[in-house]
């Protein structure tokens, strides 16, 4: 018998969000060579930012100080990394979670994603300006 969906609720379903996730980036034939070319072997690490990260964007619980975006900044990246990464972010959310947080989890994401893109467009149309 197959467990019941649940929301995301506690940081137990963030990991699950988080591991599983990332899993499909590992695995992506766009994502992946990205991903893994600027982590190598600290995905340690960043699965636990990407935990504080989403812990605090999704719980309210102030665990992920930073600016997630100036890390990106530089990355080979465009529409169809962006396309991808949102594909596998609500295709994970949907397999594990339902509810309010689950869709906040997805329409977040989406406008996390749209953010990121307008700014690198920007700052690329835009080369003496500096990277905020």
């Amino acid at each position: 018998m197959e467990a019941q969906q649940t929301d995301i609720l506690t940081l137990d379903d963030v990991k699950i969000l988080v591991n599983n996730f990332y899993g499909k980036v590992r695995d992506n034939e766009l994502l992946s060579p990205i991903f893994n070319g600027v982590i190598q072997d600290n995905w340690p690490a960043h699965l636990e930012k990407m935990y504080s990260f989403w812990q605090t964007i999704l719980l309210d619980v102030q665990a992920y100080s930073g600016s997630p975006f100036l890390k990106h900044a530089k990355l080979p990246i465009a529409k169809e990394h962006f396309d991808t990464w949102i594909n596998l972010f609500n295709e994970t959310v949907d397999e594990h979670f339902t509810g309010e947080k689950a869709s906040e989890a997805k329409w977040r994401a989406v406008k996390m994603s749209e953010m990121f893109q307008y700014k690198l467009d920007y700052y690329k149309n835009n080369p003496a300006q500096p990277l905020i």
